[in-house]
């Protein structure tokens, strides 16, 4: 008896691990790079980027967004997306996550310059940086 719950235990503890694991390798996919608040802003004064909210429900968004696209829905999208799939697209939601799923999304259209700002919305707002 005691056995089988030192085996449950260390299955339960092994698929624990797989799934922190995996949900890493999720949030810092290799084809995404994270940029902060500050960052993002600093190129927003000196070039025309994409801005991409991909948060739903729709929230109030960062001064500049050109696109509301939810997370969820970027196939559904795609017309409204540049045709050069070099483009730079900037990404964010409220916290971050919904821009890791957004980037997925269009990595696997075949865009390759995808940027998400770490930390979404809220550390935008944190930064004191303007909404519109």
């Amino acid at each position: 008896m005691k056995f089988r719950i030192l085996t449950k235990k260390t299955l339960l503890f092994s698929i624990m691990v797989i799934a922190i694991v995996a949900g890493c390798a999720f949030q810092k996919p290799d084809y995404l790079t994270m940029i902060s608040a500050d960052e993002l802003n600093r190129i927003m004064q000196n070039e025309s980027i994409v801005l991409i909210d991909v948060h739903i429900p729709e929230q109030q968004h960062i001064k500049g967004t050109n696109l509301f696209i939810p997370y969820n829905e970027v196939e559904r999208y795609q017309d409204k997306l540049p045709a050069d799939k070099n483009t730079a697209l900037y990404l964010y939601c409220e916290g971050g996550p919904m821009g890791n799923a957004a980037a997925r999304s269009l990595y696997e259209l075949g865009y390759r310059n995808l940027y998400n700002l770490e930390g979404g919305a809220k550390a935008w707002r944190q930064a004191g940086l303007a909404f519109e």
